[in-house]
């Protein structure tokens, strides 16, 4: 049984072998305990709700209930830059014009933005390669979405995502050769390292304040302007079928898009319902299907995938799976389709 739960002092072993597992490239996972430890104690502090909320960072991962492991990461931060600077492009128009010559000329620009600050995001999102299967990815990325639903009071109205951009096997942005190297003179994967690990400072110090041209770009640069890594379309597949959209919002290091929506409208969100635990065992006869369930604690919260028949105002749950939700017969509970109707 795989269940998501919030993250514990005690998994900092577990979480330093799903960073080795990761690799290079997912900056806010790295292999280093005290990095690590520091993740862990802010995600503690705020379901203990002893954090302002520009602090605030909720850290779940995926437990193999069979063996204690640790299997997968995923996160949510409260509110971005109402501390330190979220930076993207926004791309937009500029059109310079003069009626007396004749001239109209209309330039797609980019524009250095911090239209985010306060909004949600999702973050963090690595399952180890072993639990590839089963469903498991589904149940780890939108268990976040019973999390909002629950407790939407913790974050902002807007929910965004930042999706990983255009690059080669090398790690060579296109869009950073063609902008961000002359203003930087570092590596791409040196200044992903820096503001992934915190340090963003240098982005305002150093990136230009006036609007960029794409015309001026190299023609490599500008193809892949909100443009996804295709080892990350089948996220943004799943993010757009749970209503989230590209809004012309880029990463100002490799120009991946970043997806955004309303948090009331997600699909998991606007569809999920409270019910209350039924127990059987084992389940009876019928057309099932995959729901996420979870409980409505916050400190223990806790979310499993069920096959099982479509709830009314009670879902059917076996004992095995009522145990991993810590929830006991007529307990409270909230559960949405898996996927979308025309998906299901």
């Amino acid at each position: 049984m795989m269940f998501i739960r919030p993250v514990a002092h005690k998994d900092l072993d577990g979480l330093m072998n799903l960073a080795r597992s990761a690799g290079v490239g997912l900056t806010s996972l790295p292999v280093n305990e005290e990095r690590l430890s520091r993740r862990i104690a802010r995600s503690v502090l705020s379901f203990a709700g002893e954090l302002d909320k520009a602090d605030q960072g909720y850290v779940f991962v995926m437990e193999d209930g069979a063996t204690g492991a640790i299997a997968g990461i995923c996160a949510l931060e409260a509110a971005v830059g109402l501390k330190e600077p979220w930076y993207n492009y926004r791309v937009g128009t500029i059109v310079h014009a003069s009626e007396e010559l004749g001239v109209y000329s209309r330039h797609d620009t980019l524009f250095l933005s911090n239209d985010h600050t306060g909004h949600s995001e999702l973050c963090t999102l690595f399952l180890h390669p072993d639990y590839r299967a089963n469903r498991n990815g589904g149940l780890l990325s939108k268990s976040r979405f019973l999390f909002l639903a629950q407790f939407p009071q913790l974050f902002g109205k807007l929910v965004v995502a930042e999706m990983r951009g255009v690059s080669d096997e090398a790690g060579r942005s296109p869009f950073w050769e063609g902008l961000g190297r002359h203003f930087f003179s570092i590596d791409f994967a040196h200044a992903d390292y820096l503001t992934g690990v915190g340090q963003k400072a240098f982005v305002a110090e150093l990136m230009p304040k006036h609007p960029v041209y794409i015309d001026f770009l190299p023609p490599e640069a500008q193809a892949v302007i909100g443009q996804t890594h295709e080892n990350t379309r089948p996220a943004v597949a799943m993010l757009e079928s749970e209503g989230f959209r590209y809004e012309g919002y880029v990463d100002i290091f490799d120009a991946g898009p970043t997806v955004q929506t309303y948090t009331s409208e997600i699909r998991a969100v606007k569809e999920s319902a409270t019910v209350a635990a039924r127990l059987a065992d084992p389940l009876p006869e019928g057309d099932k299907n995959f729901y996420l369930v979870s409980n409505d604690s916050l400190a223990g919260f806790r979310v499993i995938l069920a096959e099982t028949l479509a709830p009314t105002h009670e879902i059917l749950l076996t004992p095995e799976q009522a145990q991993a939700l810590n929830v006991e017969e007529g307990g409270h509970l909230r559960c949405v389709a898996l996927y979308p109707k025309e998906n299901a």
